[in-house]
């Protein structure tokens, strides 16, 4: 069955830390959501392949998702070249989302970065009929951006409210017991500030809920805008 929402993410535990309350609500509303990890995260200066594939199957079952898959492509040596987007395309195809969350373009880890234009471009090349790749076309509708721990200048098109998940995010995210420990001040796109990373991520997610007067969120950004089709049902107070 297609999955109606799907994290295309470069390792293991990006899914988590990008949108884990995200998966977590869709999860929580009945949805079929699924996780694709692109590689092992085999070339981490902590852990191995192996460990992190018994983690990420342990942070799978707190939040609750359908299905996690690997690409199995090399961890440190993203390419967005017709290999890598065929190995892409037939996951896409395999899988079925309506919706894809993608890391930002902008990224201090080459794979994230390299991760969302791979993405990107494998998401409208698994819609064409005569694309060379196993599996029947399928274009997902949607492709969103993970804006979490993003300094850069750019404002989220949407925030989800994950007041009610963000505990179980940080569950999942403790799973990753290789990468994460009581002294971890930093990860992925997070820049240390001295904090333990399980603060500076309560820290992070607080500020993007209060940007909708909730007490936590995740940022999203779409590259196109977005439709409203009740102007008197917005959502958060303007004064």
């Amino acid at each position: 069955m297609p999955l109606d929402l799907l994290a295309a993410v470069a390792h293991p535990d990006d899914a988590e830390l990008l949108a884990g309350g995200t998966l977590a609500k869709a999860v929580d509303a009945g949805r079929r959501v699924g996780i694709l990890d692109l590689t092992h995260g085999e070339m981490g200066s902590r852990g191995n392949a192996e460990i992190r594939a018994r983690e990420s199957a342990a942070a799978s079952l707190v939040l609750g998702i359908t299905a996690r898959t690997n690409a199995g492509l090399p961890d440190g040596h993203l390419q967005n070249n017709d290999a890598m987007r065929r190995v892409m395309v037939e996951q896409l195809r395999r899988l079925k989302p309506r919706v894809v969350i993608a890391p930002y373009p902008v990224g201090r880890h080459p794979d994230h970065r390299i991760a969302a234009e791979l993405i990107r471009d494998a998401c409208f090349l698994a819609g064409l009929k005569n694309y060379p790749a196993d599996g029947e076309p399928w274009k997902p509708f949607k492709l969103i951006h993970a804006l979490a721990y993003r300094e850069d200048a750019v404002k989220p098109t949407f925030v989800v409210d994950t007041s009610a998940q963000f505990e179980r995010k940080l569950k999942a995210i403790a799973c990753y017991a290789s990468q994460f420990t009581d002294d971890t001040i930093q990860a992925g796109e997070l820049y240390p500030t001295g904090q333990p990373l399980l603060h500076l991520i309560r820290t992070q997610d607080a500020h993007a809920g209060s940007l909708i007067r909730a007490a936590y969120g995740e940022r999203f950004w779409t590259a196109e805008t977005m439709a409203v089709d009740d102007v008197t049902r917005l959502g958060v107070a303007s004064l």
